[in-house]
């Protein structure tokens, strides 16, 4: 089937063009908030760790600044992590899981790494619970050269300035049935190509890079947060979401190809969450407690690596 005979915006056979993009964005609406969500608990985060403006979305500057947090007492002889969330805005745990990270277990690791999270990185999509930002572009498929996406553009010229190597990057994601229901069908709408729907994970996984695997890092992750939610099992060929995995709960990207957030930061142990929150077996707080784990699974397998 082609999802995008099925969707509302555009004429069968042909690509968007403004007027379509328009009409797209003209339905969208504020249905949450990114000030109270995320701005607001910037003003208490613990005393070891600063805010940093990096930029604001030009949809509406005012509404929408740009911020990290990042480790106050920087000190160049420690490894730098960077935790990111929000790329895609509907994927609500990697926001509050970022968030949650930063209020109840960054502190902890503050002696052993210089950190920079950024929570929300589009929050225009945050508010809409979209993936696209205001002009219809993924900004999880625009982490490239002169990107045209503002989000990922500023937040790679952001890092880009701190002249500094990465050793971790974690992507908080979620994959979610508005995947199937919504912005597949409108991908293919706005593209004019086919997006078969796929048969939706039932649980957490991780997407690594083809080019960095890491293999035991993942592993890694993956056993800790089986602890706190159930890993996505593969379908009947082996894959999640189309693609073989390599463990269980692991499948890898061309992250760089295709313009993923982990793509751009060459970090040495880099990986994309993805949790399942419309599963039965979970809840809004255990989607976040995962996203947690994760992090914090990631940081302890790099601290183990460096005292080996």
């Amino acid at each position: 089937m082609n999802d995008q005979q099925t969707y509302p915006i555009g004429t069968a056979g042909t690509k968007w063009r403004e007027p379509e993009r328009q009409e797209w964005l003209a339905q969208q609406t504020v249905k949450r908030s990114y000030q109270e969500h995320v701005l607001a608990k910037l003003l208490s985060i613990p005393t070891s760790f600063v805010t940093e403006r990096y930029g604001a979305l030009q949809f509406d500057p005012k509404r929408y600044p740009l911020f990290v947090v990042k480790t106050r007492d920087w000190q160049h002889d420690k490894p730098v992590a960077l935790v990111t969330g929000g790329v895609h805005g509907y994927e609500t745990s990697g926001v509050h899981g970022a968030m949650r990270f930063i209020e109840t277990q960054a502190t902890r690791y503050s002696d052993h790494f210089n950190f920079v999270v950024a929570p929300c990185i589009s929050p225009w999509a945050y508010e809409t619970i979209n993936r696209w930002n205001p002009y219809c572009i993924d900004p999880n498929r625009s982490f490239v050269a002169d990107s045209s996406a503002e989000e990922s553009a500023a937040l790679q010229n952001y890092i880009d300035s701190l002249g500094v190597v990465l050793t971790l990057h974690i992507d908080l994601h979620e994959t979610t049935d508005t995947d199937n229901s919504e912005f597949r069908p409108a991908l293919a709408a706005r593209d004019n190509v086919v997006h078969k729907v796929w048969e939706i994970p039932d649980g957490f996984y991780l997407v690594g890079d083809t080019e960095n695997p890491v293999h035991d890092f993942q592993a890694h992750i993956i056993k800790r947060v089986s602890e706190v939610t159930h890993i996505a099992p593969a379908d009947g060929n082996s894959r999640i979401i189309g693609e073989k995995t390599t463990q269980h709960g692991v499948i890898n990207y061309a992250t760089k190809a295709l313009g993923l957030c982990t793509g751009f930061s060459d970090a040495t142990y880099s990986t994309t969450t993805e949790v399942y929150p419309d599963s039965p077996k979970v809840d809004a707080q255990n989607c976040i407690q995962a996203q947690v784990t994760a992090v914090c699974a990631g940081l302890d397998y790099v601290l183990n690596m460096m005292s080996a």
